[in-house]
């Protein structure tokens, strides 16, 4: 079984390095890996022609290995080197001199015809845009309009990022090695990479587990070890209380949402603290949801004496300026479990060393939860935290500065914590570009907390069961059927885990 660790590019010399020195012959790994790209390449071409790109890497060394094999098995196959032969090195070289076929120059491939292309042209430690004959050859394979197998990473792919080193091949599935790399699920390197293959060449777990891994694919597996479960004693009180700030009248919407979602992810009770002016509004639509006014931050430090209310949302429809900043203190330094989000992470915008404090004076378990509007707004300035870049690298910055869990949104989402482990999400849906699909986000993350969960992994396991629900639902999604698809949702999951 794959393990939930991304690996880098540095890393991964690191285990083929580790490997080595433990016995395994570094060309015994490249035959693996070009048999694994071979088994595939059958798969996708049928009885077609197989137009094999090899670059003057080890890249290329796996194209050779892979079109040895697919010759050796009755395919016709064509050869095209990207350089001299005789400047092959290594392994690269030991693998390329077992090809007795022609090796055309890449400089004049046709990949127009091809019933696959395999892209053994450059791996995930590119270091720089492709330019010259390997861009011309790239645009070429683009422009044939045949499926395109890549080897590692689709070429002029930044392993590392997910993003294009300028020309890149688009690939329509990828075979990598040992583990997926992060480029292979940020976009736009996930729609480049199509399906990933992960195959296995030999190299330990325990070797990937010694090179000290921090990044990892979100999902049941990453977190599932720590994921509520229901005792024959449990009962409400067992379960958490969860709280989810109010914005003002005809702004109550968005709360709702998300006191619905904690509810429905376990919490064993919810209440909405609202303005009283917003009373009877709120009243006319929660049910099982309590209600309780709260009219500024003197309020809620009232409220918050009852340390039974182990979980707060603040944010979503709160208003923007100084009272949400006063209301986010307070619930921060409580030392609860929070999340914020929306008008809570804007009325902080340029002050993000002022909520660290806050959050730092408390201790709070605290999650925000930005999109990149956002993201840009509270960090803009702050020394350290990346203005653009790698969406990983930005959100692991901006947790060590708040010294709260970031959960940086989008198709990709990346959670990450201030001690530098972080998650990418694969299970994205366009289903969830919907109003108020980030309030019911809040909500599931705050349910979590209320149950004891840890921030890291509430918020990710929030994020992937969020995304979770809206594939279950699909077309015609809208916020509010969220929290009712949670139902289904957990019990596969519970039942995945040995726990239902």
């Amino acid at each position: 079984m794959v393990g939930t660790e991304l690996i880098t590019t540095g890393e991964m010399r690191q285990a083929d390095a580790a490997a080595i020195r433990a016995g395994t012959p570094g060309l015994a790994l490249m035959r693996r890996a070009g048999a694994a790209v071979a088994e595939r390449a059958r798969a996708l071409a049928g009885e077609g022609r197989i137009l094999v790109l090899c670059g003057p890497g080890n890249n290329g060394g796996d194209g050779f290995v892979a079109a040895v094999l697919l010759a050796g098995a009755g395919l016709p196959v064509e050869v095209a080197l990207l350089g001299p032969r005789d400047a092959l090195t290594g392994d690269a070289a030991a693998a390329a001199s077992e090809w007795t076929g022609p090796v055309l120059d890449a400089g004049g491939a046709d990949p127009a015809g091809a019933a696959l292309v395999i892209d053994a042209l450059f791996g995930a430690g590119l270091s720089r845009p492709l330019e010259g004959e390997a861009a011309a050859l790239v645009s070429r394979v683009n422009a044939a309009n045949v499926p395109v197998l890549a080897v590692d990473v689709p070429s002029g792919l930044d392993g590392d990022t997910g993003a294009p080193r300028g020309a890149t091949v688009t690939a329509t599935e990828t075979v990598t090695f040992v583990r997926r790399k992060p480029g292979h699920l940020l976009l736009p390197g996930r729609r480049l990479c199509g399906p990933v293959t992960v195959a296995d060449i030999g190299i330990p777990d325990a070797v990937v587990a010694g090179i000290g891994v921090r990044t990892h694919v979100n999902g049941p597996a990453l977190w599932g070890a720590t994921f509520p479960r229901l005792a024959e004693d449990s009962h409400k009180y067992t379960r958490g209380h969860a709280v989810v700030l109010s914005g003002p009248a005809h702004r109550t919407g968005a709360a709702r949402l998300a006191a619905r979602g904690a509810l429905r992810i376990g919490a064993g009770l919810v209440t909405v603290l609202s303005p009283a002016s917003a009373l009877p509004e709120n009243a006319a639509q929660l049910t099982a949801i309590m209600l309780r006014p709260c009219d500024g931050a003197d309020d809620l430090d009232d409220a918050l004496t009852d340390e039974r209310l182990n979980a707060i949302v603040a944010g979503p429809g709160l208003g923007t300026g100084a009272p949400t900043r006063d209301l986010v203190r307070v619930a921060a330094e409580a030392g609860r479990g929070l999340v914020l989000d929306a008008d809570a992470l804007t009325s902080f915008s340029g002050k993000a060393d002022e909520l660290a404090g806050m959050i730092a004076a408390g201790e709070a378990r605290a999650v925000a939860t930005p999109h990149d509007g956002e993201f840009a707004r509270l960090f803009k300035g702050v020394a350290g935290v990346p203005a653009e870049g790698s969406k990983l690298a930005r959100a692991r910055a901006a947790a060590s500065v708040l010294g709260a869990v970031v959960v940086l949104k989008g198709a990709d989402t990346v959670i990450a914590d201030p001690d530098g482990r972080a998650a990418i999400n694969p299970n994205g849906t366009p289903w969830l570009g919907t109003a108020g699909s980030g309030d019911v986000l809040c909500g599931f993350i705050g349910g979590l907390l209320a149950q004891g969960m840890a921030p890291f992994e509430a918020a990710a396991a929030a994020v992937w069961l969020h995304a979770a629900a809206a594939l279950r639902h699909g077309p015609g999604l809208i916020s509010e059927d969220l929290p009712e698809m949670m139902p289904e949702v957990l019990r596969e999951v519970l039942e995945g885990l040995g726990a239902a």
